[in-house]
């Protein structure tokens, strides 16, 4: 790579300052995607003077600041938050390696530490097939002397434990056999339950539960047809709980789901639980259906999903991702 070095210039307001150069957006980038650019940093320090560095520094508010001493000091978050970046290629590569039982087990208990991600405990039920996600429930056993189920009991004390322990036990019929009138049967139902439920929490309706968390796949997507034709909407979009919206996603239309997760995740600036999802969706979707999501990403947003990946991820991270991708190609 060639570098070209822009000499420093004497501001009076605030000293030291560098004119924007293909440096400064070389560094600024990799130090800001989804992993860290090693080449490109190391290519643009090596070369910098002192000043250079300081005048960086000075006009890189989002990662350098004066503190009320007027000590000029690195953005503490940022440090972390670069400390996370370093390791996330490590992270992608031990998740990936890991056997399928292990992985999702390991998602589990971590979406029950400290606050509990509901949506991770979704995802993680209702896009496994019923082997897949019965292994899973061992492997939590072996990893943990513990059940999936009682851990959520004992964590979750809010309306939502019922479906969550339900999604989590569920062992549901992966068959071609679709009982039309008894999928057209419940969508009336619940066409009911959310018209007439008022103030009422319908994650915590047991025929909601019961349908959601028992039902195969194909029943429910036969189910949410009819619902759309007695209704005219969508059921997603009449379930405004948004457990139960996502529930209903990840079980009929994953691919929709998992292409929303990209697009919300494969930003600039985005917090850390979204770039956990860049990995944690590629990893967990590149032997199973990523076709389908890369087909549905680009219907949606216009853009190949490994372009927005090169876009804003760095080194050797943005290579993993990129091969994961195309691995269904």
């Amino acid at each position: 790579m060639s570098v070209s070095i822009t000499a420093p210039t004497k501001n009076s307001a605030n000293g030291l300052t560098m004119a924007v150069s293909d440096d400064q957006k070389i560094l600024t980038k990799a130090f800001s995607g989804l992993g860290v650019d090693e080449k490109a940093f190391v290519s643009v320090l090596a070369k910098w003077n002192p000043k250079h560095r300081q005048s960086y520094r000075k006009s890189t508010h989002q990662f350098f600041r004066d503190d009320e001493r007027q000590f000029e000091r690195w953005d503490d978050h940022h440090v972390l938050q670069l400390r996370q970046e370093f390791l996330r290629l490590k992270d992608a590569v031990v998740l990936y390696m890991m056997h399928p039982w292990e992985r999702d087990a390991r998602l589990f208990k971590e979406a029950l530490l400290k606050e509990p991600q509901f949506d991770l405990l979704i995802e993680t039920a209702c896009t496994r097939p019923s082997e897949e996600l019965l292994g899973a429930r061992r492997a939590y056993h072996s990893l943990f002397d513990h059940s999936i189920e009682e851990d959520i009991a004992f964590h979750i004390q809010t309306p939502e434990r019922k479906l969550l322990v339900a999604l989590v036990s569920s062992y549901r019929y992966e068959g071609p056999k679709v009982h039309e009138d008894v999928a057209k049967s419940e969508a009336k139902a619940l066409a009911n339950a959310i018209k007439h439920a008022g103030n009422k929490n319908l994650v915590d309706d047991e025929e909601i539960v019961r349908i959601l968390s028992t039902r195969s796949k194909l029943h429910l997507m036969a189910l949410y047809k009819h619902y759309k034709e007695i209704t005219g909407k969508f059921l997603d979009e009449d379930l405004h709980a948004p457990l139960l919206k996502q529930t209903v996603q990840c079980l009929c239309m994953p691919q929709v789901y998992f292409s929303k997760i990209l697009d919300a995740s494969l930003r600039l600036g985005v917090d850390e639980a979204a770039r956990d999802s860049v990995t944690r969706v590629i990893v967990t979707r590149a032997d199973e259906d990523m076709k389908h999501i890369k087909h549905e990403f680009k219907t949606k947003y216009g853009v190949a999903l490994s372009d927005r990946i090169g876009e804003v991820a760095n080194g050797s991270y943005k290579e993993l991702l990129l091969t994961l991708v195309a691995k269904s190609e």
